[in-house]
């Protein structure tokens, strides 16, 4: 249907890359599903497009007419229409892991939890069947964890068409699985309560039993306070790096990767001043990163606050202004569009995350997310505006960006300003201006903590 449709758009619009998406399409149903009744459909398709003799394209598995033989070398070949299991990566902590699996091309897959059969010594295992996929020549069979939580990840080729993955788990109290696109990776975070401080794990149940109270409404801030958020530790994160560029400067040279870095170093100094608090960056270098790992940092270095630093970026050079972003489903075209760049997908694909977040809808750190994000929304315009012109607020607001995506304190991500822009690229490659940038977020930090923790030593005037 998908090819469908953008063979049908060719017709209306003309356009080469209409035509190729068609092409794509109808190649990618050839190539994943050999067997299928609409084979002899697509192969038309293609042929009519133009897009050659469909046996012919290397990029396609024929469908083999002829009997089998018994050659050994052939029958032992991999079915290259087989979505190939690349790499098994994984962080972790006493109290928390996260495991991702990167496959070649987007698979369906189902998971189920096991529970420990002492009968045949196995312990407790999530296993995750991957559909029409194989094993990849250089993907390790146990990839050894060996912390509190896993013991390890296990892979084998389950059937001809299916990747099994177990993780044999040691101790775990909740975990969570979702996929992520460009490229197609599975994302496991498991936690456990157990390495928890008894006041905070005592605050937390004390929490819950009020909200489960008939009636019973949960003042503004009560998770902070209950929790008792003393914010010892933030992680930094500067957007992208390394062979990711980011956005593009309207000047020559300059590109989102370099002024995060810029910035998110002027902060980390700043907090440590002001705040007396401990403050790590998830890259100090121009290094790549996944959005994945940054999330991932944050939560193994049980991190109090995580804040991701970018730079906006429209193709109308006159967009201008500041926004700051917590997750939670977008509300505006905008919005989307900005999660959709920084997540390095479509936005067709940020709409499909709906399913994601239908449980973090009830996790309550969104709401502390918000009011992080007003705090230092509200602290950036009010120091910029009166020294520079045409500073615009455009608010605070909503999206479902993977870098914050499994976070486990409060976290929000800052559009510092359009790099698009003539005026706003030339602040941003100023160090005055990543300079009051830094200084206006440290002190939305620090009111925040204020708020929250009014015992918490301030080493610097509000």
């Amino acid at each position: 249907m998908k090819a469908r449709l953008y063979a049908e758009l060719y017709g209306f619009s003309g356009k080469k890359k209409d035509k190729q998406r068609a092409l794509d399409y109808y190649k990618s149903l050839l190539k994943r599903f050999p067997g299928s009744r609409y084979t002899s459909k697509a192969k038309r398709a293609i042929t009519k497009l133009g897009g050659g003799h469909p046996s012919a394209s290397k990029s396609i598995t024929a469908v083999p007419v002829k009997k089998p033989t018994f050659n050994k070398k052939r029958s032992n070949s991999k079915p290259r229409s087989l979505a190939e299991v690349k790499e098994i990566r994984f962080w972790s902590s006493p109290s928390y892991t996260r495991v991702v699996i990167e496959v070649e091309s987007e698979v369906p897959y189902t998971h189920r939890l096991l529970k420990k059969d002492p009968t045949i010594a196995k312990p407790m295992r999530l296993c995750i069947d991957l559909n029409h996929a194989r094993i990849g020549h250089g993907l390790k069979p146990v990839v050894p964890i060996a912390d509190d939580l896993l013991s390890g990840v296990r892979a084998a080729q389950n059937s001809p068409n299916t990747v099994r993955l177990v993780l044999d788990i040691k101790s775990i109290d909740d975990y969570k699985i979702f996929s992520l696109r460009n490229p197609f990776r599975i994302v496991v975070d498991v936690s456990s309560v157990s390495m928890m401080s008894a006041s905070k794990t005592t605050s937390k149940k004390r929490f819950k039993h009020e909200q489960e109270k008939p009636g019973g409404k949960i003042p503004k801030g009560a998770l902070a306070k209950q929790l008792a958020l003393g914010v010892k530790r933030i992680v930094i994160d500067p957007g992208h790096g390394g062979k990711d560029p980011g956005a593009i400067g309207y000047l020559k040279g300059v590109r989102e990767k370099n002024v995060t870095l810029e910035i998110s170093r002027r902060l980390a100094k700043k907090i440590r001043q002001r705040l007396g608090c401990e403050v790590l960056l998830t890259r100090n270098s121009d290094t790549f990163l996944s959005l994945e790992e940054r999330t991932a940092i944050a939560n193994t270095k049980n991190a109090d606050l995580f804040i991701s630093i970018h730079t906006n970026a429209n193709r109308a050079m006159a967009c201008r202004g500041i926004e700051t972003y917590f997750l939670n489903l977008a509300t505006d075209e905008d919005a989307i569009l900005v999660a959709a760049r920084e997540n390095a997908t479509s936005a067709k694909n940020i709409s499909d995350l709906q399913t994601i977040f239908s449980d973090l809808m009830k996790n309550a750190m969104i709401n502390e997310s918000s009011r992080l994000a007003g705090y230092v929304q509200e602290s950036l315009i009010r120091k910029l505006k009166p020294k520079y012109k045409w500073i615009k607020d455009k608010g605070v607001k909503k999206a479902p960006f993977y870098v914050l995506l499994g976070a486990k304190m409060p976290c929000i991500l800052i559009e510092t300003a359009f790099i698009t822009n003539p005026r706003e690229c030339r602040r941003l490659n100023s160090a005055e201006y990543q300079e009051d940038v830094a200084d206006a977020i440290a002190i939305g930090l620090q009111r925040y903590i204020k708020e929250i923790h009014p015992a918490a030593p301030i080493k610097a005037h509000l």
